[in-house]
């Protein structure tokens, strides 16, 4: 197997959480290669910036108005190596402890919504406050920091006290890392770039409101899911729908079947009872959600 094979196989098979560090990936050795190709034919920096520009999200509503795409792009495109490189590093980390406790899907609508929050946030801004008036012509918001930093929050609020080795820090929680972190972004507003701080607020503040209407038992991510759900299915073609008939189960294999999941669940139960909840398994708990949720 080559090494392109094994990345597609890894794709198709991997995670969702591997599947956004490859998009990011790409995305960013695609535009870096395409700039090299008009590096050499003499088209000059106007052209190379030019992707930049088609992917970028801007600030000027009229610009969006021509270019709606630019608030998905934005937040899979980089341009600097260390800008990425960090931003794949948390959302690795972050993401790995977020699937401990929630599933791939809130973890896709999570990065999803948390950069849509964080372009809307990056926009308002720059079209309300006077302080931007003279570059918000020319400002644009790139980077996955805004749908990262939802993530970070989110799980940062959903398990405050989860606690993480940091080098040459040593143990730390995650709640005190999203208050240096939002704090952080708050007092660089007035620094080198405002935009791209503001677009993080806009993520922490979507990442921190999910999390609150989880709790409450609202999945707010649900609906882009869905929607991406439906946009894959169709792009998938040549795929028909199997429909399988199964005969009816016996009064013998469903007793059966019943006293077992009835044995997992008691199980279930007595470690909870020994060890607590947080010793579950992600398996452990999506089976206790399921039986709670059956009549």
């Amino acid at each position: 197997m080559s090494i392109v094979d094994e990345i597609k196989h890894s794709f198709k098979t991997g995670s969702v959480l591997t599947r956004l560090i490859y998009v990011n990936l790409a995305v960013f050795v695609a535009v870096k290669v395409i700039q090299v190709l008009f590096f050499l034919m003499g088209a000059g920096a106007e052209a190379t910036y030019m992707i930049i520009q088609w992917l970028a999200v801007p600030a000027m509503i009229s610009e969006i108005l021509t270019r709606p795409w630019t608030i998905f792009t934005y937040m899979f495109l980089h341009e600097g190596f260390l800008h990425i490189l960090f931003n794949i590093l948390w959302l690795y980390w972050f993401g790995r402890i977020f699937l401990e406790y929630l599933d791939e899907k809130k973890l896709l609508g999570v990065y999803i919504l948390g950069g849509l929050a964080g372009a809307a946030l990056y926009i308002l801004s720059f079209n309300l406050f006077p302080a931007f008036a003279e570059i918000l012509p020319v400002s644009r918001a790139l980077g996955a920091s805004a749908a990262v930093l939802a993530i970070v929050i989110s799980i940062s609020v959903y398990v405050p006290n989860y606690t993480i080795t940091l080098l040459f820090i040593g143990p730390v929680k995650l709640k005190y890392i999203a208050v240096f972190m939002v704090v952080l972004d708050i007092i660089s507003i007035a620094g080198a770039n405002p935009g791209g701080h503001i677009a993080h607020l806009g993520g922490a503040l979507f990442g921190w409101f999910f999390i609150r209407q989880y709790r409450k038992g609202n999945d707010i991510t649900r609906g882009i899911t869905v929607l991406l759900q439906k946009a894959s299915a169709w792009f998938k073609s040549g795929k028909k729908l199997k429909v399988e008939y199964k005969k009816p189960r016996s009064d013998y294999e469903y007793n059966l079947q019943k006293a077992e999941r009835q044995k997992l669940i008691d199980d279930i139960l007595e470690k909870i009872s020994k060890s607590g909840y947080e010793s579950l398994t992600k398996e452990e708990k999506e089976i206790l959600f399921r039986t709670s949720k059956k009549p």
